[in-house]
């Protein structure tokens, strides 16, 4: 049975479908300087996932967004002197680029932020009549009191949380709020920035409301699992959280919270906001998809690296090896295989390379049987 890190419970646990489809929602980029590897760190990992529920037979609804509108890319867009539009759009298209170079398996759905603001104003809407948002002169604000389990997620105190909210786009001494922890459903509009008509005054989202409305709209009330980096636990999921419950009713807003880590360089995160990125499509100049996905997949998905890309040596020569010995056709797992449990065990894809790799020099000794197992692992792994 597959079990699974819970972020909410804080625990390893064993995940079961609630139904059919599995419902995964996974946090998009923000399309203004893509795609480094930290983002294809988070999204092999989630591939991966899919890959293997489906491979055990279980249909798989997947959702993944593009966030093209929010503070940063507008900001981008202000500094290059271009249209946010033309340059999400650019970006968007080089993610794409960059997912298919590596052989993701696209998502169910990929909504983008711009075409989902009617879900948005519907939901801002009814909090302001459950009297759980209030609006300042043409902003909206969540009030974090009103819901009692608000910091569950993160598990942080009230002051560290107010700190983290200022390190990541927030600002607790806003006048307007009722509180610090309050947070931004609706904003008013910078002359240059894009707006929309809402009841309560002409302006844009907040980015937390952006993916409430994108994952209650294609998934319904109650989320598998959500999925995202551990940068965003805080304030980004948190807030999710009490807004979707507070306007649904329904509880859990996700079954499963489900966080990878951060890949540094040097030492530090790697962040398009510090400018210390490795480009993805770059690696790929140097290195094979395969290569690239293995090398990502050596870490537990749960904690922070560092990359450095001498490392990368060995899952090259392991990539040509799987290309020279998988046959292409479908198989299947033996029940108690060891790769399946491998992965069963709160997604352990390094022990699950140690097996690949052991399947590798059995098939290159003969061994049918391995062959067999080692296309299928391919599989699983996506390493087409």
């Amino acid at each position: 049975m597959l079990r699974l890190y819970n972020s909410l419970s804080k625990r390893v646990e064993p995940f079961e479908a609630a139904g059919s489809p599995i419902r995964i929602y996974v946090c998009g980029v923000t399309p203004y300087d893509t795609t480094h590897v930290g983002h294809a760190f988070l999204y092999v990992v989630f591939d991966v996932l899919s890959r293997y529920l489906r491979f055990a037979g279980h249909n798989v609804r997947y959702v993944s967004n593009i966030t093209d509108v929010d503070d940063s890319i507008l900001e981008r867009a202000r500094q290059r002197g271009v249209d946010y539009r033309d340059l999400g759009d650019e970006q968007t298209r080089q993610f794409l680029r960059d997912m298919q170079a590596l052989n993701m398996s696209p998502p169910d759905v990929r909504p983008r932020a711009s075409e989902e603001i009617p879900k948005m104003i519907e939901i801002v809407s009814h909090l302001l009549s459950a009297d759980v948002a209030y609006a300042v002169d043409g902003w909206v604000y969540f009030h974090a009191g009103a819901y009692s389990a608000y910091g569950q997620l993160g598990g942080y105190s009230r002051q560290e949380m107010i700190a983290l909210s200022a390190e990541r786009g927030g600002d607790p001494s806003d006048p307007r709020k009722h509180d610090a922890l309050d947070f931004v459903l609706w904003q008013p509009s910078q002359p240059d920035e894009p707006r929309w008509h809402a009841p309560w005054g002409t302006g844009r989202p907040g980015w937390h409301l952006e993916c409430s409305a994108m994952a209650l709209r294609y998934l319904g009330e109650t989320i598998d699992i959500h999925g995202g980096g551990a940068d965003l636990v805080f304030p980004h999921h948190e807030s999710e959280i009490a807004q979707s419950e507070l306007h649904t009713g329904a509880h859990p807003f996700a079954r499963l919270w489900m966080h990878v880590g951060m890949v540094r360089l040097h030492g530090e995160k790697m962040s398009k906001s510090l400018g210390n990125l490795v480009l993805a499509r770059e690696l790929l100049e140097r290195h094979s998809a395969a290569a690239v996905r293995l090398h990502l997949l050596s870490f537990p998905y749960r904690e922070g690296w560092d990359f450095v890309e001498a490392d990368m040596a060995p899952y090259d020569e392991l990539a040509a090896q799987v290309a020279e010995l998988r046959r292409p056709a479908e198989h299947q797992l033996a029940a108690g295989d060891a790769f399946a449990a491998a992965l069963d065990d709160n997604m352990d894809t390094p022990r699950a390379i140690t097996l690949l790799r052991q399947c590798v020099d059995s098939a290159r000794r003969g061994n049918a049987e391995a062959a067999n197992r080692l296309s299928a692992y391919a599989d699983i792994f996506g390493l087409s």
